[in-house]
This record gives structure tokens, sequence and C-alpha cells, in this order.
């Protein structure tokens, strides 16, 4: 996931892409605590785009607040 391809996206798309990772983050590590996890670098991965998401979410919160 790109950074620039976040910037296009509406506020509500972010937050159901926000849902969809902490999703797949749950079933990653129920899929380790199991001993199923095969891949264990998309756990890094899925954590650094919700960070990523989070940081255009707050990005797009502060720039809504500044132009009131």
């Amino acid at each position: 996931m790109d950074a620039k391809e976040l910037l296009t996206k509406t506020p509500d798309q972010l937050k159901d892409q926000l849902v969809a990772l902490k999703k797949e983050a749950f079933n990653l590590r129920f899929q380790q605590a199991t001993g199923q996890l095969e891949s264990t670098a998309r756990m890094r991965v899925v954590r650094r785009d919700v960070a990523r998401v989070k940081t255009i979410l707050n990005q797009k919160a502060a720039d809504a607040a500044a132009s009131n």
C-alpha cells in the first residue's frame, strides 16, 4: 500500500480499510498463536499499513479543522 493512493481516498474509505486491516492483523495473531502462520513478514506489513492509514486520517482531520 502506498501513501499516495491513500491520500486520494475519502475518510470513510480510509476507516473501512482500517477496520479490514485490523481484522487481518487479528487473524494473523490468531494464526501465529496456533502455529499456522506461514508468513511472519505479513504481520509487519499489516502493522505498518495500519499506521499509514491512521496517519493519513489524522492529517485529513487536521486539514479539515484548520480550514474551518
